[in-house]
């Protein structure tokens, strides 16, 4: 099957089993998703939505943050693990916010990306979800489903952004993000892939190269 065929396929059907999925860390405006995202590394996003509920509640703007207490703020993350890198990100990341773009969340990616503790994959959530620029988010469920449906065959996020720009449609590269999400969280999870009963089993390598072996 020729890629052109898979992705189609792979879409397609995302469409009809998910449709859109609107980005699953609780904010409100643009700087809370930019630190929820932050908090979302090694994190379930169910457990930074836990968190930030009453962080958000705390600290009520960016200038709150970018003059927290390190120690303090390390303490109100704790349990998204790494919170001594997060909070110290957190608040440099803020205070370059004020300084050097008003309080303001910029929308490039080489702005958010010069942001302490901000990589592509959080710029491009902060680009797709509050600026609407279509962008390409990997994430571990993007990674591993990409390379089970034979989309990419790299371990480098930064190539699978750039290998999935190349061949899925640019109205579909954020909601791609959101429906393998959904497909890693409800079908093909991480330690026990339901690949029998898969939707998507006609397009995906995995299995195709997996029901080749058993015959």
């Amino acid at each position: 099957m020729d890629i052109k065929t898979r992705v189609e396929g792979v879409l397609a059907l995302f469409d009809e089993h998910y449709g859109p999925v609107k980005c699953y860390l609780n904010h409100e405006n643009p700087w809370q998703l930019l630190i929820a995202t932050m908090l979302s590394a090694q994190c379930t996003d169910d457990r930074v939505n836990m968190v930030t509920e009453n962080l958000f509640k705390k600290y009520t703007s960016v200038k709150d943050f970018a003059e927290a207490s390190l120690s303090e703020l390390e303490q109100d993350i704790r349990s998204t693990g790494f919170y001594h890198n997060k909070a110290k990100n957190i608040i440099a990341c803020c205070q370059a916010l004020l300084m050097e773009h008003g309080g303001e969340v910029p929308s490039d990616i080489e702005s958010l990306t010069k942001l302490a503790g901000v990589g592509r994959k959080t710029a491009n959530v902060v680009r797709g979800n509050i600026f609407g620029i279509e962008s390409i988010v990997v994430d571990t469920h993007v990674k591993r489903i990409s390379n089970m449906l034979g989309f990419t065959d790299s371990q480098d996020p930064v190539k699978i952004e750039f290998e999935l720009m190349d061949i899925l449609p640019k109205d579909h590269w954020i909601r791609y993000n959101t429906q393998a999400i959904a497909h890693g969280r409800k079908v093909c999870i991480a330690r026990r892939p339901q690949c029998s009963t898969c939707f998507l089993s006609g397009y995906c390598r995995h299995f195709e190269e997996s029901s080749a072996v058993r015959k």
